[in-house]
């Protein structure tokens, strides 16, 4: 089979580790423009994260949102669209795995009109987090999901980094009111 007849198939027909979800764009979903609400959106791909971590993980799952790692919109879809999302298992650590999602491209387009990824914690019956089922695996590589393996990767370095001012020792500097007869520091 030729490179390109891979690419057609790899993306007409999802694969054993993939999950397609169809939505009908409603008017309910729609914004002002008469096109997806960022909302709708972000539920459109919400759902089609979580069945595809839940599928993955299977019987045992019992999966918690951690967080929206990221979530491009690419393209308007207009009120009336059937769309396509797949949804695929990343990354796998211990407890944690990433999800990523793909608008499929809409009628007479080339690109996605969205992507994101998502991370999901296995939580146990106290609700804290637990290590996953044995035999949760990530899809392979194809070009359907090379670049959010890419930037998954890329953002997997940034983890954490809005928390290190928490953990500082040193209280943040209080503000001292001006003295009489200063000029207050709102002021110009």
């Amino acid at each position: 089979m030729s490179a390109a007849a891979s690419t057609t198939t790899e993306t007409l027909s999802p694969g054993p580790r993939e999950t397609a979800n169809h939505r009908l764009v409603l008017p309910a979903d729609a914004n002002h423009y008469g096109t997806l609400y960022a909302g709708a959106l972000l539920q459109y791909g919400l759902e089609t994260a979580y069945a595809t971590a839940t599928r993955a993980v299977g019987p045992a799952a019992n999966l918690m949102l951690r967080r929206v790692i990221a979530l491009e919109c690419r393209q308007s879809v207009p009120v009336g669209s059937l769309v396509e999302i797949r949804g695929a298992v990343l990354s796998v650590r211990r407890g944690y795995l990433a999800v990523g999602v793909v608008g499929m491209p809409l009628s007479g387009q080339d690109l996605p009109w969205m992507d994101g990824l998502f991370g999901f914690a296995q939580v146990g019956p106290d609700g804290l987090p637990c290590e996953l089922p044995a035999g949760v695996e990530p899809v392979a590589a194809c070009s359907l999901w090379q670049p959010l393996i890419e930037r998954h990767a890329k953002l997997a370095k940034v983890r954490g980094a809005t928390a290190s001012w928490l953990n500082t020792k040193e209280p943040p500097p209080e503000e001292t009111p001006p003295a009489a007869g200063e000029p207050s520091r709102l002021t110009p």
